[in-house]
């Protein structure tokens, strides 16, 4: 088993064997699991700004009133 230390900031140091196992670089953003007491370490993978920005720009067109009357109860 792999531990880590609390500091007095709440901050921990992910083991080198965790960060490479998971492919972590500096700034990387990581998300936590927790269920039944014990919690996941997950890689959260980077927003893509341009990628959301061009898929919204295709969903305007499922936006009017009466798409969200058809769909509401969906």
């Amino acid at each position: 088993m792999l531990m880590s230390r609390l500091s007095s900031k709440g901050q921990v140091t992910i083991p080198k064997e965790v960060r490479t196992a998971l492919g972590l670089e500096p700034g990387d953003r990581v998300g936590y699991e927790m269920e039944d007491g014990a919690v996941r370490l997950i890689r959260v993978a980077p927003f893509d700004a341009a990628y959301h920005a061009a898929v919204s720009e295709t969903l305007e067109e499922w936006a009017s009133p009466e798409d969200e009357e058809a769909f509401r109860d969906l």
